[in-house]
């Protein structure tokens, strides 16, 4: 493959129940003791809890729990599992389901409603759910609402029937009219389908690179475009307008750059903790490792050289985006209100229907 002949791939790879009702106040501005006490038991003491799948049909339920005497697991109708205040347990022999849903119970206080972060499709490796993460207030984003993926264009039909099955009513495209034309969306149906184009005709990464650090640069100048240009910010606000209906799927072509920083604001905005939404980043290069290593072994060395940071996440490029915020707003409340148009009580609608504890 010829350096030229990628341009055009560049561009394709960068390029939670609701809250618990808060209590009300007396008109002197005190909480009712039996108030305080509801809202005290709909608090969720895990602050951490993981379900990993594995390749042979298996779960794994890791949490912790800090001051829990007992929690109890159950899936498919049933208890699986039980534990205490820190726990690690394996499940299997469970029937066939698109996603297996657990529901960790604690004996007092908010439960988790947890699934596997990957949705495993025949057409997409990136798709994936974008909650399941602990917020540094205690809340919890709520899973089953907010999805992030790669490219659509390859899902079979029975992919698009399990998303039906999954309940998601909008898709929000953030590629390129390029990218959309080469390889239009496969949409479930009954979806709406929204064109937030990220890049939108603008210069930003269409150029190859002819070194490992021309490389590199442009895939942090691209971070920022994606906080400062003007295209990607109607994109943003586009997507974060719907997200809070729940329900709502947002993808570019590898599902890593632009769905990454899509990705990092909102669960930023929501109040997951820099180092979470960071991890989440980096879990492209997880999900997308196979792929990534057959394109690079498709290629001569020194050209793989230079391609490499194309694919890669670093934390070094979505830095770059939080640094650019900070340039551009001079914090992440002012970038949300005066870059995405997301005043207070937009911020508080979302916060309702997104988190839950």
């Amino acid at each position: 493959m010829k350096i030229a002949s990628l341009a055009g791939v560049v561009l394709a790879l960068t390029a939670v129940s609701v809250t618990a009702p808060a209590a009300s106040a007396t008109p002197g501005g005190h909480t009712p003791a039996h108030a305080s006490a509801r809202a005290a038991s709909q608090r969720i003491p895990f602050t951490s809890a993981t379900v990993i799948a594995g390749a042979d049909g298996s779960y794994r339920i890791v949490w912790k729990a800090p001051g829990v005497r007992e929690v109890v697991v159950r899936a498919a109708g049933r208890v699986v599992a039980r534990g205490g205040a820190t726990g690690d347990v394996t499940v299997r022999g469970l029937p066939a389901a698109d996603r297996q849903w657990f529901d960790l119970v604690p004996r007092h206080g908010g439960s988790l409603h947890l699934a596997d972060r990957l949705i495993k499709l025949d057409g997409a490796v990136n798709f994936r759910d974008a909650g399941g993460y602990r917020t540094s207030d205690g809340h919890w984003v709520k899973m089953g609402e907010i999805y992030r993926s790669d490219a659509l264009n390859k899902l079979s039909d029975a992919d698009l029937a399990k998303l039906r099955r999954l309940g998601i009513h909008a898709v929000y495209d953030l590629r390129m009219a390029s990218e959309r034309s080469s390889a239009p969306d496969r949409v479930p149906s009954g979806a709406s389908y929204t064109v937030a184009d990220v890049l939108a005709g603008s210069s930003t990464l269409t150029a190859m690179p002819a070194t490992e650090a021309e490389a590199v640069k442009m895939m942090v100048d691209g971070e920022k475009f994606m906080v400062s240009g003007d295209t990607a910010r109607a994109a943003y606000t586009t997507v974060y307008a719907g997200a809070a209906g729940g329900s709502v799927l947002y993808h570019c072509t590898a599902g890593k750059d632009r769905t990454g920083w899509s990705s990092a604001a909102l669960l930023t905005a929501l109040g997951v903790p820099r180092s979470t939404v960071t991890n989440d980043y980096l879990a492209s290069n997880t999900y997308r490792a196979a792929v990534n290593a057959a394109t690079l072994a498709a290629m001569p060395p020194a050209q793989a050289a230079v391609y490499k940071p194309l694919l890669d996440v670093r934390a070094e490029y979505l830095n770059s985006g939080f640094d650019e915020v900070r340039a551009q707003y001079g914090d992440f409340r002012s970038y949300l209100r005066d870059g995405l148009h997301i005043d207070a009580r937009e911020l508080r609608d979302l916060k309702r229907e997104l988190l839950v504890g």
